[in-house]
C-alpha cells in the first residue's frame, strides 16, 4: 500500500507531462483576442484561454459580464519560464498608465489587472509594477495595472477562442484600427512585446 501513491504520481507524470509542472495565471489586459494571442506563442506556455473574471456575476456572457474584465488564463510549464518573464512579457503587450481601459477599448471590461492566488504571486507582481515605472520613466503610482486576489475564472465562448489564427484578417483589421501596436511601440520603444530584462 506504501507504494500506491508513488505509483500513481508516476503514472500520472507518465500520461500527461505537461500537466506535471503546469501553474496558472489570470491576466487582464484589454480585448482578450489581443493578450491570448500575444501569449500564446512564448516558450514554455502550454496555452492561453480567453474568459472573463473578477466580479461577482455567474455564468458571465459576452454580452453580460457586468463586473468582469476580460482576462486570459495562462496555463505555463514552471520549469521553463517563470512568472517574472510572464509579468514582463505581460507589460509589454499592455499600456499600464492607462486604467481606464486599454487602446481603443474603453471602460471597466477592459481595465488592466493582475490576478494573483497568493503572496507568492501577489510579491512577483508589484515587483513588476516597479520595475515597469523604472522602465517608463514614471512614478509608480502612475502605473495603473491593479493588483487583485484570485477568483474564479470563466472561459469565454468557444467562438472567442483563439480567434487570431481563425479570423486571421479581422483580427489584423481590428488589431491595426485600434491602434495596439503603434501605442506599445511608442511606449516601450525596442522592449515592445518583449520579455527581455527589465531596464531601470
Amino acid at each position: 500500500m506504501k507504494y500506491f501513491l508513488p505509483l500513481i504520481i508516476f503514472f500520472s507524470i507518465l500520461i500527461n507531462p505537461i500537466n506535471t509542472f503546469a501553474e496558472e495565471l489570470i491576466l487582464a489586459g484589454g480585448c482578450f483576442w489581443c493578450l491570448e494571442h500575444d501569449l500564446e506563442s512564448f516558450k514554455g506556455i502550454n496555452f492561453v484561454e480567453s474568459g472573463y473574471s473578477g466580479g461577482d456575476l455567474q455564468n458571465p456572457t459576452y454580452e453580460n459580464h457586468n463586473g468582469h474584465q476580460e482576462v486570459v488564463l495562462v496555463n505555463y510549464d514552471s520549469k521553463l519560464v517563470n512568472l517574472p518573464e510572464i509579468l514582463r512579457l505581460y507589460f509589454r503587450n499592455i499600456d499600464p498608465l492607462d486604467g481606464m481601459g486599454q487602446f481603443c477599448d474603453r471602460g471597466d471590461s477592459y481595465r488592466p489587472v493582475i490576478f494573483f492566488k497568493d503572496s507568492n504571486e501577489e510579491s512577483y507582481a508589484k515587483s513588476a509594477l516597479i520595475s515597469a515605472s523604472k522602465e517608463l520613466g514614471v512614478p509608480l503610482e502612475k502605473i495603473s495595472v491593479e493588483l487583485k486576489s484570485k477568483g474564479q475564472f470563466w472561459v469565454a465562448e468557444e467562438y472567442h477562442q483563439n480567434f487570431a489564427e481563425r479570423n486571421e484578417l479581422k483580427y489584423k483589421f481590428y488589431r491595426f484600427s485600434c491602434g495596439r501596436d503603434q501605442k506599445l511601440d511608442k511606449l516601450w520603444k525596442d522592449n515592445a512585446r518583449s520579455a527581455k530584462r527589465w531596464s531601470e
